[in-house]
């Protein structure tokens, strides 16, 4: 049998009779085998954590005693018992278990558990298909399995670190209901603890020491029993009468957190950390860059996204948060790491305690929109260029009125946008920040426009025109 495909030990004789419905367990394993083998629940009611999925009534505790196993797809981070659960899941059903890994098997992989799953039938047994990594299989892959688990030859259970919803074809979605494991919480990790300290002849762990060992772990049993069975190889190798942490730091190492670059623990991250620069919370704003910056996140991605927060969330609200964004980029391209960091994360206090406004957002949307939906209106021809004689005979450019030129640098009543095209307001500043100025500005502006345009002489009545922007380029009201 080809190395990516494997049984477990009881399954190699097909011609036995299948267990008792329900009452299926793992087989013990070697003596020698990793602590986390040795740990692996037998049943399902050795499984630490994921209650909300096993306890009683709950979804896996509901399928595992149905009379046939449904097909189900297992989304959660590593360590947290996909693999455990699938087995488990199978040895109660009294199903074969036929197990493939996304990243080494391919259709010819498929065809043989579709043909060894048709044996098993045959002699009165079900199967259970599991795919290790589903998310690496393409498409063909992918569909290769639905028409038997359509026909029900055999269960089909995946196992994925990835959103299903983007790596999993919908037409198998649609015939495996997805279950999300969670990261194991401290209490559900010290009592895998527990479980290996009794299980090891090892120098006892100091308190302080085992708090450090379960925040190594980050909520990763399988983390978290290696890390404690080098541990406790190392104090014994070394004749240690106990374990503290100038051990533990030793053996450990640095710690890695549990993330990834490009998958949902990212972009829920980023998320949070726009979130909070939205909700005026500047440590919680700082605690999620950090966090980005401390898994590996690309301070230049870091630098963009801080420019659009800017952009989206603070506007013109206070300007100055765009410039500060930028320049914080700019800082960060001519330091590098760690230096230019402390820029960025000076951006997004800055960013976080600013009044904040998302008319420029939704006034950009609001035209794009309408812009989408319109037709193509023509320039009106005082509005257009006459860099010619022959655009200048045409008409172009005539009866424009130069603003300049006009009481208040503004030529009220005229308008500026397609003839026949509806009057819109797009922008609409918010009561906060340098907009409270801008919104004055541009209400008295319509005002003039009004009565321009109902027959009364234009007055536009606001002073110099630079008076808003004079107040935005000052910044007089502070952040916040």
């Amino acid at each position: 049998m080809d190395p990516q495909v494997s049984l477990l030990p009881q399954e190699a004789d097909a011609a036995a009779g299948p267990p008792a419905a329900g009452g299926g367990g793992l087989p013990e394993p070697a003596a020698d085998a990793p602590l986390a083998e040795r740990l692996r629940p037998r049943r399902l009611s050795d499984v630490v954590g994921q209650r909300h999925l096993l306890a009683p009534g709950r979804p896996l505790a509901a399928a595992a005693e149905a009379p046939r196993l449904p097909s189900m797809i297992l989304w959660g981070p590593p360590g947290v018992g996909k693999t455990t659960l699938a087995r488990l899941l199978a040895a109660g059903s009294g199903a074969q278990f036929f197990v493939l890994s996304a990243v080494l098997a391919g259709v010819k992989e498929i065809r043989e558990a579709v043909e060894q799953a048709r044996a098993w039938r045959a002699r009165g047994r079900g199967t259970v298909v599991f795919v290790d990594e589903v998310h690496r299989f393409n498409k063909a892959q992918q569909d290769a399995f639905l028409p038997h688990v359509e026909s029900g030859l055999f269960s089909f259970i995946g196992a994925t670190t990835e959103n299903p919803s983007f790596e999993v074809n919908s037409a198998l979605l649609s015939r495996a209901a997805v279950h999300v494991l969670k990261p194991l919480e401290p209490d559900e990790l010290r009592e895998l603890l527990a479980r290996a300290q009794a299980l090891l002849a090892a120098p006892p762990l100091a308190a302080a020491a085992a708090e450090r060992l379960l925040a190594h772990a980050d909520g990763d049993a399988r983390r978290l029993l290696n890390a404690y069975e080098n541990v406790a190889a190392a104090a014994l190798k070394a004749g240690e009468a106990g374990i503290g942490e100038a051990q533990l730091e030793r053996t450990l190492g640095e710690m890695h957190r549990r993330y990834d670059k490009g998958g949902d623990f990212f972009y829920d991250t980023i998320s949070a950390l726009h979130k909070s620069v939205r909700g005026s919370d500047p440590d919680a704003a700082l605690y999620w860059l950090v966090r980005m910056l401390d898994g590996g996140a690309d301070p230049r991605y870091m630098a963009r996204r801080i420019v659009r927060m800017a952009s989206e969330d603070i506007g013109l609200a206070d300007p100055r948060a765009l410039r500060l964004a930028l320049d914080a980029a700019e800082v960060y391209e001519r330091l590098g790491s760690p230096e230019g960091e402390l820029a960025l994360a000076e951006a997004v206090l800055y960013l976080a305690v600013a009044p904040k406004s998302n008319a420029a957002y939704t006034a950009f949307n609001a035209a794009r929109a309408h812009v989408k939906q319109d037709g193509s209106r023509p320039v009106p021809e005082r509005l257009r260029n006459a860099p010619t004689k022959l655009a200048k005979a045409l008409g172009h450019g005539a009866g424009y009125r130069y603003a300049h030129d006009e009481e208040g640098a503004f030529a009220a009543g005229e308008r500026y946008l397609p003839d026949g095209m509806a009057d819109v307001s797009f922008y609409e500043p918010a009561p906060r920040g340098l907009e409270i100025r801008i919104g004055e500005r541009l209400a008295q502006l319509r005002e003039a426009n009004r009565a321009a345009r109902a027959g009364h002489a234009p007055r536009p009545g606001v002073g110099d025109a630079g008076d808003a922007g004079d107040a935005g380029v000052a910044g007089e009201s502070p952040p916040g």
